[in-house]
């Protein structure tokens, strides 16, 4: 049985082992097979477990999925909140956090399986009211870490341009992600450089320039 474990992966302090090992296994799921794949059967089997293992922490389907959903959102914006601590420390140095933000995503984009479940619990969202707003709880705190590293970058700021940058760089990442691994940073170093000169605004002035 290959490993399930997803490197990486930040996983909620109050999470048990077992659980993160069941959401892990879902990860790899849903990676291979698609949303539609996702079954408690399923999870138990890619975790090497006993059947029931994974209904034993949540019964219903939906609960798995908003589990998973939680699991997924937690993970992403603790790497988001990094970059904004990263950000905080360098001030406004455009080409630091241009670099730091690329290490980001191609971390990201090595961490396949929690790429590819986001993308899948997004569309699930589109028809499915409960996800929809857990999702929309975290995508709201990640528009707020964006807007916090725009200004820290010294960027001209605002929630709407956050807002277009989050939908700018969900774009980016499935680009990239259906790209060969080799062309990959190319890709995300240009579009991210584009990204800062076109949506992220001009340079705020220093106070008295």
């Amino acid at each position: 049985m290959p490993s399930t474990r997803t490197a990486g992966v930040t996983a909620p302090v109050a999470l048990s082992p077992r659980r993160r090992e069941l959401l892990d296994a879902a990860l790899h799921v849903i990676a291979d097979e698609g949303l539609k794949g996702l079954t408690h059967r399923a999870v138990d089997r890619r975790a090497g477990l006993a059947e029931g293992s994974c209904s034993a922490y949540w019964r219903t389907r939906s609960a798995l999925q908003a589990a998973l959903t939680e699991y997924v959102a937690h993970a992403l914006l603790a790497d988001v909140d990094r970059l904004a601590e990263q950000m905080r420390a360098c001030g406004p140095d455009e080409q630091t956090g241009v670099e730091a933000a690329l290490e980001l995503f191609l971390r990201w984009l090595d961490q396949r399986e929690l790429l590819v479940a986001r993308l899948e619990l997004t569309m699930a969202a589109s028809r499915d009211a409960g996800l929809a707003r857990l999702l929309a709880d975290h995508r709201s705190r990640l528009v707020t870490l964006v807007e916090e590293i725009m200004s820290a970058a010294g960027k001209e700021h605002s929630e709407e341009r956050a807002e277009a940058l989050v939908a700018s760089y969900d774009g980016i990442l499935l680009a990239a992600l259906l790209k060969p691994a080799r062309s990959r940073r190319g890709f995300l170093t240009r579009s991210l450089e584009l990204l800062g000169t076109s949506l992220a605004g001009e340079a705020t002035p220093a106070a008295g320039a």
